[in-house]
């Protein structure tokens, strides 16, 4: 197997040297570099390649002729090559792949030993999946100046296939994105604000063209914030199944709101009947186109997007003119309000078919024009109610003249009464709905930074589990083609003494025949061996199944039924988790006694082990780094009504200050992006629940035992 890798290897790279005059080459205070047209593609129409058949097959590469890639709509995987020289003093370099938009993407980046690991990810994945939680790609590589290193892509998408590929250090690429973060900010800004102007235009004047208004106005917030890849970043990041499927959704729903709304805005129905009835068959069109997304014929509904884009808009700026022709004004505000989003539009196509230069003025047009249409559509909007209210003060002034003075005295009263108390009304109405709104937020950030430390030790279980996996099932993967080797070499030899006993020989020859046989097999060798390769399977196979049964034991996070449980087997399990954070140099003592089972929640009690573990060996490293001294005591034993336990280490302690502060919400000692400081929280409040209690034992440069008490017997908890 090793000298299979190390070939590998040489093979690789033999092929990199024969095409090192496309590697990208980043020197110091290069910036951002827009490597498009040093990156080679290669499409596999038979969609059966594998890494290692790119590594070892010839492959006929193409590359690209342009710094931004589009290869519209490909059918196949495409495979990319990039080989990056780093010529900088930096080694924190960063691979960014612009493109929310892709059902797949596996990044192949080299390892130790000459072999090559795997990220997979993409909308097919969950959100969890991609390094730096980033809604695009961005890939942290690690090397050295001077260094040269080749990576792999394979990506597979049903949208339009653009890359927009750059190449910085960390710094420089976390800078760009958070400018684009920022731009995109001002843009959903407005869009938060049209939309919740116009709600409260609706709520005040209750017509229901400013409600198909906001719905066109969020359809348009979700379809930028999908393509830009925030919505599956905020708001469904577990979903691959609206993730996949938003863009068709959304765009459809984008068409549909906005003829709605354009058809009620111009009167089409009363004014055009004839056109106006084409829009019946447009929303027949893009509810097919929404059905066949959610049933994952993504092509299908990517065609018919594409090819009413422009019918939809055609339509739709027809109604316009043919409404201004008429001399009805609000179609002029509306054929000004779309100027910008058709400028924007054809923007963006140029980009797309290479008339214009990928930049982030030509990347974000559509963005800018749906912005600037969105605002002008609500000022049209609003010159529609100074129509209607010049309408409504002749009207009431006719009224008023053939009346008597005493009557229009009394009706203006009223009037300016009514009016008062509605401004009263819509006051309160929008503090009300500030302090509902600040109170939902302050429970979502809540939520979120619960949620995000319940990812954090889904992160250590999924990390912990990979690693001690991975030891025994090498063992038993790498056992196999030798035991296949040396089964075919015993059949090989039961062949060969069936033809020796078919033979005309004496009993003698042919025993003699036998046993040269095996004497050239060298028999009694094949059978220790296969002997040894079986054990070598049984002991990976059952230390397989040890960490399986560890991970069924800990895996209970979510489990919110009282049980009886076994502590001593929950540190057990906890351990395999956190096995990997040892580095073979800290030493595990355990002092378990005969202790009763606890009436508890598992799964809450094991997140309590996982936090407070992986916080004795942060402080052991810390003290010791890579010395074997460390060492962490795992202890429990009972009384009458108590179950004990004490997880003790000989990390950098704590002071009296900072035990006195361990349990405070977002209070951490670690490292900015180290942790979030609510491990302990919820360790506190998880104890809290079990009507438990812990005690802390600490000295500074000594070490900490956190002592819990558990009751054998759960009571409920009095808020």
């Amino acid at each position: 197997m090793h000298f299979k890798k190390s070939w590998l290897a040489l093979l690789v790279a033999l092929l990199a040297f024969l095409n090192a005059d496309a590697q990208v080459v980043y020197k110091q205070g290069d910036g951002i570099l827009t490597i498009g047209k040093s990156v080679e593609y290669f499409i596999d129409s038979t969609e059966q390649l594998t890494f290692d058949n790119i590594l070892t097959r010839n492959i006929n590469y193409s590359q690209f002729d342009k710094a931004v890639p589009n290869m519209a709509i490909v059918d196949y995987p495409v495979w990319l090559k990039l080989a990056v020289r780093n010529s900088s003093e930096s080694n924190r370099l960063s691979i960014q792949v612009a493109q929310a938009l892709l059902d797949t993407i596996e990044f192949y980046y080299p390892v130790a030993g000459g072999n090559y690991a795997v990220n997979k990810t993409g909308e097919a994945f969950k959100f969890n999946t991609r390094p730096g939680k980033n809604h695009i790609f961005v890939y942290d590589i690690n090397i050295e100046p001077g260094e040269t290193k080749y990576y792999y892509f394979r990506i597979k998408s049903e949208d339009n296939l653009e890359l927009p590929i750059f190449l910085g250090t960390k710094e420089q690429v976390v800078h760009s994105d958070l400018t684009k973060n920022i731009l995109f900010g001002i843009f959903f800004g407005i869009i938060i604000v049209m939309f919740f102007y116009n709600l409260f235009i609706y709520f005040t004047v209750k017509d229901p063209i400013y409600l198909f208004y906001v719905v066109y106005i969020l359809a348009v917030g979700l379809i930028q914030g999908t393509i830009e890849g925030y919505t599956f970043q905020y708001l469904w990041p577990n979903s691959t199944f609206v993730a996949t499927r938003g863009f068709y959704i959304f765009t459809a729903l984008v068409n549909i709101s906005g003829l709605e709304f354009v058809r009620r805005f111009l009167h089409t129905k009363t004014r055009l009947p004839k056109l106006d009835k084409f829009a019946i068959f447009l929303y027949v069109v893009y509810s097919i186109a929404i059905l066949l997304s959610v049933l994952g014929l993504f092509n299908a509904s990517y065609q018919i997007l594409q090819s009413f884009a422009g019918i939809v808009s055609l339509y739709m700026l027809t109604l316009s003119v043919l409404m201004a022709k008429q001399g009805y004004r609000p179609a002029k505000f509306f054929i000004i309000a779309w100027i910008p989003l058709i400028i924007g539009i054809i923007i963006y196509v140029m980009k797309d078919v290479g008339v214009l230069n990928y930049n982030m003025f030509t990347n974000y047009s559509i963005t800018i024009g749906s912005a600037l249409e969105v605002i002008l559509l609500s000022f049209a909007l609003a010159d529609k109610i100074n129509i209607l209210e010049a309408e409504k003060r002749v009207s009431q002034a006719q009224a008023l003249r053939a009346s008597q003075e005493n009557e229009r005295i009394i009706r203006e009263q009223n009037i300016i009464l009514e009016s008062k108390v509605n401004e009263r009304t819509t006051e309160l109405k929008a503090s009300n709905e500030e302090l509902a709104k600040t109170l939902r937020d302050l429970q979502e950030a809540e939520t979120q930074l619960v949620e995000s430390e319940k990812m954090a030790s889904l992160g250590q279980l999924t990390a912990g589990i990979a690693h001690e996996i991975n030891n025994p099932i090498n063992f038993v993967t790498s056992n196999v083609n030798p035991l296949k080797r040396d089964v075919d070499l015993l059949i090989g030899m039961v062949d060969q003494m069936e033809e020796i006993s078919t033979k005309e020989n004496s009993l003698s020859e042919k025993r003699e025949e036998i046993n040269a046989l095996k004497e050239d097999m060298d028999f009694d060798y094949l059978k220790e061996e296969i002997d040894f390769l079986l054990k070598g399977i049984h002991d990976g196979a059952s230390r397989t199944a040890e960490i399986v049964k560890g991970l069924r034991v800990f895996s209970r996070l979510d489990e919110d039924d009282l049980k009886k449980a076994d502590i001593n087997e929950g540190l057990d399990s906890t351990l395999v988790i956190v096995n990997h954070l040892l580095n073979n140099t800290i030493t595990i003592e355990k002092k378990y006694s005969g202790i009763p089972l606890v009436e508890c929640f598992p799964g809450k009690l094991n997140q309590v082990f996982l936090n407070m573990m992986s916080n004795a060996i942060h402080a052991i490293h810390k003290r010791w780094d890579s010395e074997p001294q460390g060492k962490l005591t795992l202890s429990s034993w009972n009384d009458e009504d108590n179950v004990y336990v004490s997880i003790k280490d000989n990390g950098t302690g704590m002071d009296e200050e900072t035990s006195k502060k361990i349990f405070e919400p977002f209070f951490t000692t670690k490292d900015v992006g180290e942790g979030t400081g609510l491990g302990m929280s919820i360790v506190y409040n998880t104890i809290r629940k079990h009507n438990g209690s812990i005690q802390i034992n600490s000295a500074l440069g000594e070490g900490t035992e956190f002592i819990i008490t558990l009751p054998v017997i759960h009571k409920l908890v009095k808020a």
